[in-house]
């Protein structure tokens, strides 16, 4: 059954599956499953083995199925980013976690699983902002803003209270996790 828009919260996009349908089974299950996964996700365990297999493996999936799915999106949802890398000049796909807005932007946080190093696409974005977002079966070409000061921080508010684990990463890498901004190009 095809998903219906609901009001916004929390500055996103609420998308609801008609009840009836199996995919109410799938939001229901999803949504109690959700405070198991960001407690995996938040272990030093996780960080260190994550980084191998989730980002290939959703890659996988994203390919299988068209482009319409990223193994992510049963808990929240997620975007297949191509960007141009920063040394090879070749393009680089990430499955990233994302915060849909308002007018079809989206926000991305590079917390790299919470280590130590901002991710390689992070770096890539601040070279290149020019980039392709694969979302729910859509191709999108954007650009990519930085967010600082006032901006960042209204941002991130809105991204702790969509994934209460950024802070966490946050604190276990001892960095700022930058927050991009991704909007559509005309």
């Amino acid at each position: 059954m095809a998903p219906v828009s609901s009001p916004t919260r929390a500055g996103r996009e609420v998308t609801v599956v008609e009840q009836q349908s199996s995919g109410g089974v799938r939001a229901r299950f999803s949504t109690a499953l959700r405070p198991f996964f960001q407690w995996l996700a938040g272990t030093r365990g996780f960080a260190r083995v994550a980084p191998k297999i989730v980002p290939p493996l959703d890659r996988f999936v994203n390919r299988v199925t068209g482009g319409r799915v990223l193994m992510g999106d049963q808990m929240i949802p997620h975007l297949l980013l191509t960007t141009t890398g920063s040394k090879s000049g070749q393009p680089r796909e990430s499955p990233l976690a994302c915060l849909p807005e308002d007018g079809g932007t989206f926000l991305v946080v590079g917390s790299n699983f919470g280590r130590e190093h901002h991710p390689a696409w992070s770096g890539n974005l601040l070279k290149t902002p020019q980039a392709t977002v694969a979302f729910r079966g859509r191709v999108i070409p954007v650009t990519a803003v930085l967010l600082t000061g006032a901006e960042r921080e209204q941002a991130w508010q809105a991204l702790t209270r969509f994934w209460p684990l950024y802070q966490g990463y946050t604190d276990r890498s001892g960095r700022e996790l930058r927050v991009f901004r991704l909007s559509p190009r005309p």
